[in-house]
């Protein structure tokens, strides 16, 4: 070793945590102030961290919140030092040199292009490395773990801009490779770290309680006379992490780790689906500690009595063999699903699933960390604000987000650019649905309170009871004041009650979920109460938002006349509607203009309490409603839009939006005809008194 070794050095003992995901792959240590001032260091100076091996990083400094005997070190550090989270290390002082060469070998190294050597450069810029640790390179996907073969100068170095790196193919390892120091082996692979789960802390903890411990200290569990726990059941909407979680546990467990699709365990054969799930336990057992995933467990796990035989007798296994997990070593099971509640009731019993964790849509301060897990090695614009684009995506699960950072990219790449900017974001967050939403309409709507001509009155109700709880809810709580839970929307039709509902939610910058009451109707018994249920499933997930049913009468007349449909879905929207009241970022909105229809138990206090009339509009409101529709038109200086306004009573906002688009029309048929260009198209007060001609009233 060329650095100091001779214990002239101080040294101090820290315990590992994990780091932020921001800091995965950056090589770095987070000291705390007065380990730092123990050993001497200042940031950005080089340390031994020392476990079963050693390694070198940087120091940076770590949070006020971390305690004084501990350090955070990302995955690779972790792996490359031979140690877990939750280990003892020494960190002492070490020297660094600018490398003038460094070599790394991988399994594919030998297939690597300019671009695959530029991208490995540039994430080992700055980077403290010495021979036989291991780096993992995202760039190069699933094969981008690389090994440091040589360097030059020996001992520590740190890759700069003068640095010549290169790759070489991992087999010629073992004939050319003669370096003994540190040296790792084969099995010590980076593979899936906490630092690669972003927003799931709780989560991750609750999975790494009853994972690592019984696979890591098993006998601490025999000595207090209990038995580890077996079973770990993930659930939640698909995207949010649950085989992620599962996989990163697993390698931080040093456990070998058995994946299974559920479908992949059925077989027309009689026998043969039992005998490949005892054929998975019995390969677990023979390479204990691991680890068992069961992907999609509803698939082989469902109810038994509404299953058929097969499913009957792949479920009666399970549980067997969940059972005898005493007698087969150490050995975890972990089931992940999206349908918890289609699994036998006999597999979610303490000694068999032991814990469920529910694996939910992240919030903002989790997609911001999904967002830094997945932007780490990608090179921004300084336009880009990734706080901003948490806040903006509302329901977005980890899988979301990285097809929304995906998208992003390849707008980067269709303009041969070399960096990200938020333009491009915000093309790909377009482009990009909360995939917790996609089976009914959810959106961040563009229409805006300027948009709506008139309804002032509505206007300032709707701020009151959607806008301010959703995004002044602290001011509530200091007043102990409940929001009311929804509003009704009444009045005419095509006065503009759908176009209020869009617009509120647009101010509060919440995701919109619109559904039209007769959408929800089915025939069959039960569909259409489950189709309510779903629809504030899935709002819950994509929380904060706004939940607009437009033509609620379809589904919610008064009970008691024979309609035994209506009365199931009153009777659900009713408990819907008491759950929301416990939840402040949903909003429920309805419109109608049969109010008298509805069932009295929807109005009243706790349920749709607040009541919003949308009115025809007065001669002022339909001044303020042809100005919004005539907006950037090309009008003739004789067009006067206030005179005209006060020809048209009785017209609602959507008769008017409709005479100004016929008009418009009219004009530019005209101008098609004679012939002319874009400069030609002008709107005459002729146009006008067409159109009114031609637009039907109610």
């Amino acid at each position: 070793m060329t650095d100091a070794d001779d214990g002239s050095r101080p040294e101090r003992e820290l315990v590992v945590h994990e780091a932020e995901p921001r800091d995965a792959g950056r090589g770095v240590v987070r000291l705390p102030e007065t380990a730092r001032t123990a050993l001497g260091v200042l940031s950005g100076d080089t340390v031994r961290v020392s476990g079963e091996r050693d390694t070198v990083a940087k120091v940076w400094p770590a949070d006020p919140s971390l305690d004084a005997e501990s350090l955070r070190a990302d995955g690779q550090t972790r792996t490359n030092a031979g140690v877990g989270v939750g280990d003892t290390v020494t960190v002492s002082p070490a020297d660094a040199t600018d490398a003038e060469r460094v070599v790394l070998d991988g399994p594919h190294a030998d297939d690597a292009d300019e671009g695959d050597t530029a991208a490995v450069r540039q994430t080992l810029l700055d980077r403290v490395l010495r021979v036989d640790e291991r780096v993992r390179i995202d760039a190069l996907g699933v094969d981008g773990e690389l090994r440091v073969r040589e360097t030059s100068p020996d001992g520590p170095v740190v890759v700069t801009e003068d640095t010549d790196v290169s790759l070489v193919a991992r087999e010629e390892r073992a004939e050319t490779d003669d370096s003994t120091e540190g040296e790792t082996t084969e099995d010590a692979r980076v593979g899936l770290t906490y630092e690669d789960v972003g927003g799931l802390d709780d989560e991750l903890e609750q999975v790494r309680e009853l994972v690592e411990l019984p696979l890591a200290e098993p006998g601490r569990f025999r000595r207090l006379g209990v038995e580890p726990p077996k079973g770990v059941l993930l659930y939640g909407p698909p995207g949010t992490g649950k085989t992620l979680i599962a996989r990163a546990v697993a390698n931080e467990a040093d456990a070998h780790f058995e994946s299974v699709s559920g479908p992949e365990i059925t077989s027309k054969y009689k026998g043969e689906s039992e005998k490949r799930l005892r054929e998975v336990f019995e390969r677990a057992q023979e390479r204990a500690p691991a680890v068992v995933f069961f992907d999609e467990v509803d698939a082989i796990a469902g109810k038994r009595d509404e299953g058929g035989d097969m499913e009957n007798r792949i479920v009666a296994q399970l549980l067997s063999l969940l059972d005898g997990l005493e007698t087969r070593g150490e050995v975890v099971v972990i089931g992940a699903t999206n349908r918890v509640d289609a699994i036998d009731p006999a597999l979610r019993r303490p000694g068999r699933f032991d814990r469920e964790v529910e694996v939910g849509v992240p919030d903002a301060g989790g997609r911001r960390e999904i967002l830094d897990v997945h932007t780490r090695e990608m090179p921004l614009a300084a336009d880009v604000d990734l706080d901003a684009l948490a806040d903006r995506t509302h329901g977005f699960v980890g899988a979301d987000l990285r097809a929304l950072v995906t998208e992003a990219a390849m707008g980067a790449v269709r303009d041969d650019r070399d960096r990200v900017s938020a333009d491009d974001f915000r093309r790909a967050l377009a482009a990009t649905d909360p995939s917790a939403m996609r089976e009914f309409v959810a959106e961040l709507p563009e229409t805006s309170f300027d948009d709506v001509g008139g309804l002032d009155e509505a206007k300032a109700t709707l701020r009151e009871t959607v806008e301010w709880p959703l995004a002044h809810g602290d001011l509530f709580e200091a007043a102990n004041t409940d929001p009311p839970t929804g509003v009704l929307l009444h009045g005419p039709p095509g006065t503009g009650k759908t176009m209020l509902a869009r617009a509120v939610a647009n101010e509060a910058g919440v995701n919109f979920v619109r559904v039209a009451g007769p959408e929800l109707v089915d025939k069959y018994v039960g569909e259409t109460e489950k189709a309510v249920r779903e629809v504030f499933e899935r709002a819950r997930r994509a929380a904060p938002a706004v939940v607009f049913f437009d033509e609620i009468d379809a589904v919610a007349t008064q009970r008691g006349e024979g309609h035994e449909v209506t009365e199931r879905v009153v009777s659900q929207l009713l408990t819907e509607l008491d759950a929301v009241a416990d939840d402040p970022t949903l909003v429920v909105l309805a419109a109608t203009n049969r109010r008298d229809a509805l069932d009295p138990a929807l109005l009243r206090p706790g349920r749709l309490e607040a009541h919003v009339e949308v009115p025809e509009p007065g001669a002022e409101a339909r001044r303020e409603i042809l100005r919004v529709h005539a907006r950037e038109k090309p009008l003739s200086d004789d067009v006067d839009l206030d005179a005209l306004a006060d020809e048209l009573e009785g017209y609602t906002g959507a008769e008017l939006e409709a005479l100004v688009r016929t008009a418009s029309m009219r004009a530019i048929r005209e101008a098609v005809e004679a012939g002319g260009s874009d400069a030609d198209v002008t709107i005459e007060p002729e146009h006008f008194t067409a159109a009114r001609e031609r637009v039907e009233r109610d």
